[in-house]
Formats: structure tokens, C-alpha cells, sequence
């Protein structure tokens, strides 16, 4: 699949309908030998299929509603979209009634005249980083199938690591968009949270859950994100990077990196700087003391309970106990912890602000280690738990931050490996233009 802007163009000069690239998902999608029944829990083709003839007629009359007009998205099984169940990837959301409208973020897409492909596949609940899903399959990573796909939003990168869409959209609340972008070579946003407007969207964590997205080009990223953000819909113009001074984190998210990782990140450094941009090695002391903060869950495990709380109580059988095992770790907090850990975060917010406020973006691998095995982590709970943590950790840093953070993919010979630049709360558009200066040295 073409990025978003390649495909738009072709469209426009008629090189190509948008219900061929409609009919072309489909049939990705419906491939028996491929990832499509790992990758989606829902389409529905006649509605795709409709659309994309709807856009045609736009284009051809010259009406097509936005840059973004007929091209394909795939929607994360926890946005509401009208007339389905909106299951959150789990078995006991099944019989919940069809959602009455969709997602706002969903409209705001269907309003740019993005055509929608169906619901994605994703860890149950959004409480993972690693995808694996008892009750639906875990997809294949495309870069080797017997490799995890990453999580929360899994189903969203396959969909578009095998052409079954252009753009997926996700979630973020520790780092579902970026580390499925990470493992599967691609390119995951995930904005300041009060960005995009989160009504329809079945919550994790309130404090912390982000609406991103998945895509090949930082390009495709910004499209999406004006568009989900209200805004006109234009991506930022890329500026050369010489000149520009990048905050290199060496504390915390450099610990226990796979040996590719290393390498991988260190020579995109080396490409960054070459490009004439100015790298300081910074550490923000409070990241030490996330395992602390977190040892009981933290914010993420008091808000899921509280969500889950009494549906645990009448059906917990029917959850996936990795998951349940999570959330039930907001009973262990202790009188008054999570205010506390809410005080604790909006101060460690303000010194990191102080720490990082002159710096275009602050430089860390996405994950620290390549993709694990599914196999391995099905079979031993304990390696699964520490794993998730692990891939969780870097990511995490920007939610907790409150800040927005993109994942690009590195030039790599083996798996794939990603490279974070965080930006400042609400310098969006600015972390989107200096990540296509960045993906350009990286590309050249």
C-alpha cells in the first residue's frame, strides 16, 4: 500500500478508484492464507464498498471532501462505529448493543471521506503493549509471523503492514500506537491527549488514553491527526535539521536494550547529527522512579478498575486472565494512593518541562528490545509479564508526561526497531514537522 499522499494524488488524476482500492483491501483482508482474520473482528464490505463509490462520484464531480477523501482506515475494535458492537477486543463485550453513532474521531474521518474498513483486532481492553488476544487470535508480525505484532492496537499496524488499509487508527494510553509501529516498521502518532476528542471511545485509562494513529510516513500521520484534531487538513513542512538541537535521554529507556536496538539507535543518532542537528545527553531523574510509582498498578490499574469493577464481579471467567490480573491491581493501591500519584505526576510534569522546554524533541528508542515470540509468551505467564513491562516503559514516558511522541522506523538489515521523538504538550504540528526532517536524513 502506497502512503496516504502517493494514493490521493493517483486518485485525483484518475489513476486509480477509490472503489479498485477499496475492492484490493477487501480482498486482502478476505485472503484465507493471509492475516485478515487475526487482523479484523469486523467488516462490513457492501458499507466500504458503498462509500468508496460515493467518493468516486466526488472526485469525478470535483467535490472530494478533503486530501484524505477515499482513502481506506482501519478502526480500532474499541471506537464505536454506528449499527456494531463495539467489543474492546473482549468475548463478554458481545452482546452489548450496536453503538447509536459513531466514534467522534470515527466521524470526523467518515466527514473527511476516509472510507472505513471494519474494526481491528486488539489486546482485550487496550491493556497491553504486546497484542497477543485469547479470543480472537493474535495477528503475525509482518516482518516474521511468528513474532508479535505489538499492542494494544495490533489489528491497526497489520492492517497496514499488509495492505489492508492505509491508515489505522488507535489508541495510546503507554505507547499502543507507537509499539505495534515499532515491531512492525512503521510509523506511529500519538498526540498530546486533549487533542482529539475521545467520546466513543471505550476508555482505559481517562488520565492517560491518547487517539493516534498507524500509517507508513510521518506525512500520512499529520493528515490524519488535522483531521481528527478539527483542523485543516495539511501536513507540516519537514525543516532541515541543521540547527536544531535534539535532547538525547539517557536515563531509564536505554536499560536493558537488545543489542540490535542499540545499534540501530546509535546510528540514526550518528545520522541526525551528521545532518548538522545538535544532540545533548539529558536525564530526567523522576523516570527512576516509575517502577516505584506503578509497583501497584498507578493511575492506569485505579482507572480500569473503576471502569471494570462490576463487570469483573459478574463475568471475570470470560476475561482474559492476563488482563484481569492487571486491572484487579488497582485493588491493591493503598487509602489515598491515587491522588497522591496524580499530585506526584503533574510536579514530575513540571520539571521535565523545565529540563526539556529548549530542545526541538527528545531522542529514545521506542522499545528496547525486537519483537518477542508469540509462542514464548503464550506459554509462560511470567515471561509474558515481565515482557509487557518492558515493551510498555519507553512509550509510557509520553503519556505520563502528558506529552505527544511519534515512533518512526529505523534503517535496519534484521526486525524492526523504532526511534521515539517526543515533543512538548500540545507541539503537535511542531514534533510532526521535525519528524519528517527526521525520517528524511533517515530515508536518504
Amino acid at each position: 500500500m502506497e502512503p496516504v499522499s502517493v494514493l490521493a494524488r493517483r486518485m485525483a488524476a484518475g489513476e486509480l478508484s477509490v472503489t479498485a482500492l477499496t475492492s484490493a483491501c477487501l480482498d486482502r483482508i478476505l485472503d484465507g492464507d493471509g492475516e485478515g482474520r487475526r487482523t479484523f473482528t469486523m467488516i462490513d464490505p457492501d458499507r466500504s464498498l458503498a462509500m468508496a463509490g460515493l467518493a468516486d462520484r466526488m472526485r469525478a464531480e470535483g467535490r472530494a471532501s478533503s486530501p484524505l477523501a477515499g482513502v481506506p482506515v482501519s478502526i480500532k475494535a474499541l471506537f464505536d462505529i454506528q449499527g456494531k458492537v463495539t467489543t474492546a477486543g473482549a468475548r463478554v463485550m458481545e452482546q452489548a448493543p450496536p453503538a447509536r453513532a459513531d466514534a467522534e474521531a470515527v466521524r470526523r474521518l467518515r466527514m473527511a471521506g476516509m472510507v472505513v474498513m471494519g474494526h481491528t483486532n486488539m489486546t482485550e481492553f487496550a491493556y497491553s503493549g504486546l497484542g497477543l488476544n485469547p479470543h480472537y487470535g493474535t495477528p503475525g508480525n509482518p516482518a516474521d509471523r511468528s513474532r508479535i505484532p505489538g499492542g494494544s492496537s495490533s489489528g491497526a499496524a497489520v492492517s497496514v503492514a499488509d495492505g489492508m488499509a492505509a491508515v489505522g487508527l488507535g489508541t495510546d494510553t503507554g505507547g499502543s500506537c507507537r509499539i505495534p509501529a515499532a515491531f512492525c516498521g512503521l510509523v506511529g502518532f500519538k498526540p498530546t491527549a486533549r487533542r482529539v476528542p475521545r467520546s466513543g471511545v471505550f476508555p482505559l485509562s481517562h488520565s492517560f488514553d491518547s487517539v493516534g494513529s498507524i500509517a507508513r510516513t510521518v506525512e500520512c500521520c499529520a493528515l490524519v491527526d488535522a483531521a481528527l484534531a478539527g483542523e485543516p487538513i495539511a501536513a507540516p513542512d519537514a525543516p532541515p535539521l541543521s540547527g536544531l538541537r535534539f535532547a538525547v535521554l539517557e536515563n531509564y529507556v536505554t536499560e536493558d536494550m537488545d543489542d540490535a536496538v542499540a545499534r540501530a539507535f546509535e546510528a540514526a543518532l550518528r545520522r541526525i547529527e551528521a545532518a548538522g542537528a545538535r544532540l545533548t545527553r539529558i536525564r530526567l531523574p523522576d523516570l527512576d522512579r516509575l517502577p516505584e510509582l506503578n509497583a501497584r498498578g498507578g493511575i492506569v490499574a485505579a482507572e480500569a478498575l473503576e471502569r471494570h469493577r462490576e463487570r469483573l464481579a459478574r463475568c471475570e471467567a470470560g476475561y482474559d486472565p492476563r488482563v484481569a490480573i492487571r486491572i484487579r491491581k488497582g485493588e491493591t493501591l493503598r487509602p489515598g494512593e491515587y491522588a497522591s500519584l496524580l499530585e506526584a505526576r503533574l510536579a514530575m510534569i513540571g520539571r521535565a518541562n523545565g529540563i526539556t522546554a529548549d530542545f526541538a524533541a527528545v531522542l529514545m528508542p521506542t522499545v528496547p528490545i525486537i519483537a518477542p515470540e508469540t509462542a514464548a509468551l503464550e506459554a509462560d505467564d511470567a515471561l509474558f509479564g515481565a515482557t509487557n513491562l518492558l515493551a510498555l516503559r519507553n512509550p509510557t514516558v509520553a503519556n505520563f508526561l502528558d506529552r505527544c511522541a511519534i515512533s518512526l522506523p529505523l534503517p535496519v538489515d534484521g526486525l524492526p526497531v523504532g526511534l521515539t521523538l517526543m515533543g512538548e504538550t500540545l507541539a503537535d504540528r511542531d514534533l510532526l514537522a521535525f519528524a519528517r526532517g527526521v525520517e528524511r536524513v533517515l530515508a536518504a
